[in-house]
This record gives C-alpha cells, sequence and structure tokens, in this order.
C-alpha cells in the first residue's frame, strides 16, 4: 500500500514545524562547525578549549554536578567526552535538518537541551541566555518528535519512494509519519505539564524568577575560601570560583593577613600576584588559576590549593584572610 502523506495531520504539521527544525538544527550542528572546523576547540592544551567551559556550569548545576566534577577531574576522560558530545550535536543537527529519523534525532535534541539546561542554565550575564536555550530546546525537541518532518525532508522523500522499511511500525516512532498513539492528548498533557514544571523550576531555582528576589550569578564574582591551615611559615587555603561571568576571570590584587583588630600583618600586592610561583599553586580541575600579567586569575569554576610564605608572622587566634579583586570585592575567611 501506498504512503498517503500529503493531505495528512501530521504532514501538515511537519511543514508547519519546517523553520523549526532548521533553526533547531544549525543550532545543534553550529556547535560542531565552530569548535572543530572554524576553529578546533578540541585540544587541552589550546585556550579556547571547550572542556575548560565546561568546567565553568560546574559549581551551580543542577542534579548533574557529580558527572561534572568528575569530568574536570580527569581531563582525558573529559576530552573523550568533548569530542564525543561534539560528535552527537553535528549528527542531530544535520539530521534534524534535513529531516532524517527526524523523531528519534528529537530525543537527541530533547536530552541535549536538558543537559544544556541543568549543567548551566544559572548563566548568562546580561540576560538568563543559557536557561532560555536550554528550555526552549527541551519544548522544541518534543514538538518535532509529535510533528516529525513534512515535505522537505528526507523521511519524506523515503516514505514516497516506498522504501520498505518506512512502513514498518518503528520507522513512524523513529522517523515520520502518523506517531502509531491511539490517544495522544493525555500524553501531550502529561509531557507539556512536566515541560512547563521543568521551567518554572529551574527558573526559580537558578533565578529566582517565579517569586522572591530575582538574582543573577553571572553578574559578579565570588570565591570561597576553605581549608586555610598553616605548616611552619607556609599557610595554606583553598580558592574555588562560584559565581560570576563565564567569559572573564576575577583578578586577584591582593591577599592579606589581618590580626584580631583587623591590621593587616602580611601583605601580598598586585605585582607578587602577577608573578606568583606556579608550585605554590595545585589546581584540581581543568579551568585553572594562574599569574596573569598584572594580577592572579581565577577563571569561573577553577579551583585551586594556594600556599603563601608568612615569613616571620606567627597566627593567632582570630587572624583572618582577605582577598581582594580588581573590582573591589573583597572576600573573607577566619584562619
Amino acid at each position: 500500500m501506498k504512503h498517503h502523506v500529503d493531505g495528512s495531520a501530521h504532514h501538515v504539521a511537519g511543514l508547519f514545524t519546517l523553520p523549526l527544525r532548521w533553526v533547531i538544527g544549525w543550532t545543534y550542528f553550529s556547535a560542531f562547525w565552530r569548535r572543530l572546523i572554524l576553529d578546533n576547540k578540541l585540544i587541552p592544551e589550546e585556550a579556547g578549549y571547550i572542556g575548560e567551559k565546561f568546567n565553568h556550569f560546574l559549581p551551580n548545576a543542577l542534579g548533574i554536578k557529580p558527572i561534572i566534577e568528575y569530568l574536570v577531574l580527569n581531563p582525558e576522560a573529559l576530552q573523550i567526552s568533548m569530542v564525543t558530545f561534539t560528535i552527537v550535536e553535528a549528527i542531530v543537527g544535520l539530521f534534524i535538518i534535513f529531516g532524517l529519523f527526524t523523531r528519534l534525532m528529537s530525543v537527541g535534541v530533547f536530552f541535549l537541551a536538558m543537559g544544556i539546561l541543568l549543567g548551566s542554565g544559572w548563566l548568562g550575564t546580561t540576560c538568563l541566555d543559557e536557561w532560555q536555550i536550554g528550555v526552549l530546546g527541551v519544548a522544541s525537541g518534543f514538538v518535532l518528535f509529535l510533528t516529525g518532518s513534512g515535505p522537505y525532508s528526507l523521511d519524506n522523500y523515503l516514505m514516497n519512494k516506498q522504501a520498505a522499511f518506512t512502513h514498518k511500525k518503528w520507522f513512524a516512532l523513529l522517523g515520520s509519519g502518523n506517531l502509531p498513539l491511539k490517544n495522544m492528548r493525555p500524553t501531550v498533557l502529561l509531557m507539556s505539564v512536566f515541560i512547563f514544571g521543568l521551567t518554572l523550576y529551574t527558573n526559580q531555582y537558578f533565578h529566582g524568577g517565579v517569586f522572591g528576589t530575582l538574582h543573577n550569578k553571572s553578574v559578579r564574582p565570588k570565591v570561597e575560601i576553605s581549608n586555610i591551615h598553616q605548616k611552619g611559615s607556609q599557610l595554606t587555603f583553598q580558592l574555588f570560583r562560584v559565581e560570576g561571568a563565564d567569559v572573564y576571570g576575577s583578578f586577584l590584587i591582593g591577599i592579606e593577613v589581618l590580626d584580631e583588630n583587623n591590621k593587616v600583618v602580611k601583605s601580598i600586592g598586585q605585582n607578587e600576584l602577577a608573578t606568583f610561583q606556579a608550585e605554590n599553586i595545585r589546581n584540581h580541575y581543568v579551568a585553572k588559576i594562574k599569574p596573569g600579567k598584572h594580577s592572579l586569575i581565577l577563571p569561573l569554576g577553577a579551583k585551586a590549593d594556594l600556599t603563601i610564605d608568612l615569613e616571620d608572622v606567627q597566627v593567632r587566634e582570630n587572624y583572618s584572610l582577605r582577598l581582594i579583586d580588581i573590582s573591589g570585592i573583597e572576600w573573607t575567611a577566619e584562619i
């Protein structure tokens, strides 16, 4: 029996979602294009390595933080994951653009967008950039699963050519055509409620966008200080940059030790931090704290143990450590 698709509801729906399919497809394929063709960002030793951006997701990721931390702690596994992720994005994007196995690829869109949402939904300096990309991708993936592809697709071409496998039930589930569900209303409603609930929950969790105080963790840097201990004249402490813009570092221009009267008893200035010895920095992740031209640079998501020489300063009770950012922001912690 020949396919009669021209007047079917799914055929028309697939036609109406053509611009959505092309835009979503390019969104994911372009990640591969700019990461490997326009510029190779899969080389760990070079600037712009995509693994470092992945590291930026870590501090405030939702639900998948252990996975991210495992990967940034294991550079080889991270690189394999980034290459695999990029290839998957290329395949999903290209197949969606051409409308080949559209429903299967829409599931890929759904989960890729979910990963973006949970990992980086909190990022965005001027607006809620990554959150918007994530929730719209999740919703778009589900819509494309429902509609499949219309007349301008390889799925439709294969169906019109009467390819044998297009008559199989599995093709309707993985490709295009009439979706083999008897009553789709409950399924569509349930998934729509889930996606809308996910949208509201993540908007509130990441940004306080539903009620309460609106906040944006990408606006200004925040550094957590922990694990402070002294051994002889050496003071060691851990720094973890957890907030601020992902494309711009925190620039540390001062480290001070204060006594119980908040008097500075030890100070390391901007010039010293710009030449801070690499052996006194033990980085944990791919994003690394390192000396820059005019300061010590703390990228988003970087965690490291720093050691400074107190020389003849004897740390006592109620002494504290203060860090000074070039913006004027200060962070303190008791020693």
